[in-house]
């Protein structure tokens, strides 16, 4: 069975190659995730997340059965823990042989063995544990693979010979060098003349005696030793360590000359097949965490109804924002949203911390985690893949020596339309705040129109009122040219406290404060009733 090409997260070579090329890759940068407030549940430190998202339905379909997997059979998740590590043994063990140079260090050929077996021994108890358990064709494959690696004679062959010869080499306790001296007593040239079964010990005269042993060995020196790194340099002790790992390897060289080539191509075929499958395995691990963690914490999560690219759905019901659910104690919040023909572009108003940023993040995390292959946060959902993913939240970047605050975000708005296609979802939280409200309703507006045209997903989370009271003449306007249609959210209130609701209405912009001035008793008749008494 030829694993090559094999992956864990692509069903073919050809999709895999894509992947490599970017030609199915949308334009979803760590700089919206960051945003989003998505790398602080989801961070990889061996790879970038970026690298992982996908426009291709057959990968994420394929994604979803090996994340089924994985949360069906936690044990699974456990053995790619246990296998990392050795990985990266591996990785490291190579980088330092690449760094020495040496194509013949026959111990680091026997320690890359070792490791490779450990590798596959790893696996293979990992795996025939869940074997019988799991669905998808990604790990049935990967289960006969190491079945047959684990089975196969040479495997078994070669365990038998490396416990030989570790056996040897671990019994290395000591080694006998012989130094030439010059005029001056100083080491000239210096050779191994053995490599000794036995340690050596201290010629102390009090030692003989306390050891009861006065024979005169071949062990025993004639003057105490010296432990190894005193008075030493670093360079020193490492100069050192390589002459006596050379000779030993020397000395070992006859015994490995003649199976090195065979075994090491071996072991080199598979270990690369493993290694590719690093990153993967670690991005598995992760996202299998995050969406364990909110299971535990009994929030929904759901496999999506995958839409095509062309339909621009997105659909959800009981959307819920997983940063926040996993770091609050009190009742997720859901909420249904959908973008249908009535609305392509929505705008959401409503009080200070009603919830409009994390309805907003959600939109686009739930879109981030579907590219990704992940279950999505949520009761159910029906989604289209999209070609990016665009951010225009509040920054504490100051380019503004030039441009001023509000040409910092004009600037990066501009860039937003450079780019952006009716394939695209745009998330924009309290944009334009950095102006006064009439400034800022009517750029708003013009921003609006502009996305209206290009006809791509937009929830523009805003506290601007009176930009919502423009939305019909911005469709009036837009209409006229074939726009996408506009519609509005608003951030519910319940007698005068947030509900982190998300209603389709038309905003009352008086709404808020009447609620708030009920509560406190500051309506017109309640500060009369006041007076009175």
């Amino acid at each position: 069975m030829d694993l090559t090409n094999f992956s864990l997260i692509y069903p073919d070579a050809s999709k895999y190659q894509e992947s490599l090329t970017g030609a199915k890759r949308p334009n979803i940068s760590m700089f919206a995730l960051e945003e989003m407030g998505f790398l602080e549940v989801f961070d990889l430190k061996n790879s970038t997340l970026s690298d992982f998202f996908t426009n291709d339905t057959e990968v994420l379909a394929y994604r979803n059965e090996v994340f089924s997997d994985l949360l069906e059979n936690p044990s699974l998740v456990k053995t790619f823990n246990s296998l990392l590590p050795i990985l990266s043994d591996i990785m490291e063990l190579r980088r330092l042989e690449a760094d020495s140079g040496d194509a013949n260090d026959y111990l680091s050929s026997i320690t890359e063995i070792e490791l490779y077996i450990s590798c596959i021994d790893t696996l293979d108890d990992g795996l025939n544990a869940v074997k019988d358990n799991v669905k998808g064709v990604a790990f049935k494959t990967l289960c006969e693979r190491i079945t047959e690696l684990a089975d196969s004679e040479y495997y078994s062959e070669l365990n038998e010979r490396l416990c030989e010869l570790t056996s040897r080499v671990r019994d290395i306790k000591s080694v006998t060098v012989g130094v030439n001296l010059d005029a001056q007593l100083r080491p000239q040239s210096a050779g191994v003349l053995s490599i000794n079964p036995d340690a050596f010990r201290s010629g102390d005269v009090l030692e003989k005696i306390l050891r009861l042993n006065f024979k005169d060995d071949q062990y025993t020196c004639i003057a105490n030793l010296v432990p190894f790194d005193k008075k030493q340099t670093e360079t020193q002790k490492t100069a050192l360590a390589l002459a006596f790992n050379s000779a030993i390897n020397d000395v070992y060289k006859s015994s490995l000359r003649s199976w090195k080539k065979i075994v090491q191509q071996y072991v080199l075929e598979n270990t690369d097949f493993l290694l590719n499958l690093m990153p993967e395995i670690e991005f598995l691990v992760k996202g299998t965490r995050l969406l364990s963690r909110l299971r535990e914490r009994g929030c929904a999560l759901c496999a999506p109804t995958i839409a095509p690219h062309s339909a621009n759905a997105f659909s959800a019901k009981g959307l819920y924002n997983p940063t926040v659910a996993l770091k609050v104690d009190d009742e997720i919040v859901t909420n249904d949203l959908e973008f249908d023909e009535k609305a392509k572009i929505y705008v959401l108003s409503g009080p200070n911390r009603g919830g409009k940023s994390v309805i907003t993040c959600a939109l686009g995390i739930a879109q981030a985690m579907f590219q990704l292959g992940l279950f999505l946060p949520a009761d159910e959902v029906t989604i289209s893949t999209v070609d990016a993913i665009f951010t225009h939240f509040p920054t504490g970047a100051d380019d503004t020596i030039d441009k001023g605050r509000l040409g910092e975000e004009c600037a990066r708005l501009g860039e937003i339309f450079e780019s952006v296609t009716e394939n695209s979802l745009v998330l924009l939280d309290e944009s334009l705040s950095s102006t006064g409200s009439y400034e800022a309703s009517y750029i708003g507006a013009e921003v609006l129109a502009g996305f209206s045209s290009v006809g791509c997903r937009v929830l523009f989370s805003t506290h601007l009122h009176e930009l919502t009271a423009m939305i019909d003449d911005i469709n009036e306007k837009t209409a006229k040219s074939g726009g996408a249609p506009i519609d509005t959210l608003v951030a519910g209130m319940e007698s005068g406290k947030r509900s982190f609701k998300i209603y389709r209405a038309k905003p009352d912009g008086k709404s808020y404060a009447r609620d708030i001035a009920n509560k406190y008793g500051l309506s017109y008749d309640s500060i009369i009733n006041k007076i009175k008494k």
